[in-house]
């Protein structure tokens, strides 16, 4: 019989094995209180953990309990309808109410709903469950690649802990048959000279070949049983790891035609994408791209903050989008990803450019680019022209339409959402 000791250290007043089976069993609820959480949530606490809701009838369990049994003759006052030996229906709408039913009333007692803390690291584990980059297959050796051990024979050097018994015990054995074989063969050829000459009595020869036979063993005892020469280690080799690298893209519009609140709903979605990213990928670089005008490339903190604005000219991003991509990221080293923002507000005449740049340029080097339109109003040309792409590339371009907060997150999901290979 074996036992697993789990010594990891819990929570004060916290018990980590019961914790993770009440996350696994209303994982239903957890995640639907996650993402109500991501769409009421401002920019700047997104990684916090959340306080989770669960119905209390949702938590109830089963209970088994003995009942009076028998037949019983009951008298109950005050009836009116029945005499002995009617059926009474089942009362409709299953059990009755009372006690647990949660609803306000001016009597009786309720039951409230059960509340607890997620903690940031649970927090982020149910926000991006099932989520994966799409169409990741690039893998290559340069730069700081993983390693693992892989067993690569033995070696008569190494450390006590990984000294091989087996294959020592055999490596001596080999060397005791190797220097005492000979030996052996004459001991065993004295010892039946020895039985025939006591069985013909002849004493002078069985005396000298007592002595032969005590020599030859003395010989082969002399052999040591195990020696520092026999010792063998079991041997691990070091070897790389194909990693998958990849960059993502991201493109967001700040013209003057983004208004606060849009630019507002860009960062949501682009700040899910980071941390989506950072938590699931470490050989992952971003690239933050922001345009109005002109584009430019910027770090983290001026593509969240900045109020730079302009007019618009969107395939200004996708040309220094295809620069970088040519300066820095070979495709066929690289995952390539790029995740487009804006209100879909262009100038007409760049719109059929950034279909021109997509098709021609982009698409053939890239695992997958999205665009996500944030706007109330009726889709523009650059939507119309994008969906002529949709239909010629689904595999690597998706384009999606967000109208309010609400829909970030169901939008995210559903581009990044994990897709089995057919």
């Amino acid at each position: 019989m074996s036992y697993i000791i789990d010594r990891r250290l819990n929570a004060r007043n916290k018990s980590t094995v019961n914790r993770q089976r009440f996350l696994d069993r209303y994982k239903k609820h957890i995640k639907k209180a996650v993402a109500d959480a991501v769409d009421s949530r401002s920019i700047t606490d997104m990684e916090r953990g959340e306080e989770v809701t669960i119905p209390a009838d949702d938590i109830s369990e089963p209970v088994f309990r003995h009942g009076q049994g028998g037949r019983r003759s009951v008298v109950h006052p005050g009836n009116k309808e029945f005499v002995a030996g009617d059926r009474i229906a089942r009362p409709q709408g299953g059990a009755g109410g009372g006690a647990g039913d949660g609803d306000a009333s001016n009597s009786g007692e309720g039951e409230d709903d059960f509340v607890f803390q997620l903690s940031q690291e649970e927090f982020l584990e149910f926000l991006f469950e099932d989520l994966a980059l799409p169409n990741m297959t690039k893998r290559h050796l340069k730069g700081n690649a993983s390693f693992k051990y892989e067993r690569a024979g033995f070696s008569s050097d190494g450390v006590p802990a990984k000294l091989s018994v087996v294959r020592s015990l055999k490596a001596a054995k080999a060397r005791r048959l190797a220097l005492s074989g000979e030996s052996r063969k004459l001991l065993r050829a004295a010892r039946q000279q020895l039985a025939e000459a006591e069985e013909d009595g002849n004493e002078l020869l069985a005396y000298r070949l007592k002595e032969e036979v005590a020599r030859l063993s003395r010989r082969v005892e002399r052999v040591p049983f195990l020696d520092t020469t026999d010792l063998r280690y079991n041997l691990h080799l070091k070897k790389p790891v194909p990693t998958s690298q990849a960059v993502m893209f991201c493109l967001m519009d700040v013209s003057g035609s983004m208004d606060q609140h849009i630019k507002d709903m860009a960062k949501r979605f682009y700040l899910l994408l980071y941390m989506f990213l950072k938590r699931h990928y470490e050989r992952t670089e971003i690239v933050f791209i922001r345009h109005h005008t002109v584009a430019k490339e910027v770090d983290e903190q001026e593509f969240f903050y900045s109020r730079e604005t302009g007019g618009t000219v969107v395939s200004s991003a996708l040309k220094l989008m295809q620069e970088v991509i040519a300066e820095r990221y070979s495709a066929d080293e690289w995952n390539i990803y790029g995740a487009q923002a804006s209100d879909g507000d262009n100038w007409n005449d760049d719109s059929p450019v950034c279909r021109k740049l997509l098709e021609e340029q982009l698409l053939p080097h890239v695992q997958h680019f999205s665009y996500v339109e944030i706007t109330k109003r009726d889709h523009q040309a650059l939507w119309r022209e994008y969906e002529q792409v949709t239909a010629r590339h689904p595999e690597t371009f998706a384009q999606r339409h967000i109208q309010d907060v609400g829909d970030i997150f169901g939008v995210f999901r559903d581009l990044f959402q994990r897709r089995d290979a057919a």
